[in-house]
């Protein structure tokens, strides 16, 4: 195999297992994903959660209504990148894009920008934001 191949493995790699590993844990509420996707030392940049996996067995059941819809998905190397539109999260739709960072299969860093969503007839240019 050459260098391209073993990167686009590896990227489809990844985002598989971000795409199973949010499922798991947000969508169908099983703690347990976190010791099968995650792993420690776990950086967290998002300013409300401290680091390690602790704090996402503590927030993750507690989100009333939470669903998280990729609408777009982007992987280079060890980062994957979703373009996701999630309910429960913040008081009103929000959009959201998460870059996950994972080494060995595992996710062990994790980036986010919330915005609240703004309805294509609200907005300026009347573009949906996913």
């Amino acid at each position: 195999m050459n260098d391209t191949t073993d990167a686009g493995s590896l990227e489809k790699r990844n985002t598989e297992i971000v795409l199973r590993a949010m499922r798991e844990l947000f969508a169908e509420k099983d703690p347990t994903a976190v010791d099968r996707y995650w792993a420690e030392p776990y950086i967290q940049h998002n300013p409300t959660m401290p680091d390690g996996l602790e704090g996402l067995r503590t927030v993750a059941p507690r989100l009333e209504g939470f669903s998280w819809t990729p609408a777009r998905i982007a992987a280079q190397g060890d980062l994957v990148m979703t373009h996701s539109r999630v309910l429960g999260w913040a008081p009103e739709p929000a959009i959201i894009v998460d870059i996950f960072r994972l080494e060995n299969g595992r996710i062990v860093e994790h980036w986010d920008v919330v915005q609240s969503e703004v309805p294509s007839a609200e907005s300026v240019n009347g573009h949906p934001m996913v």
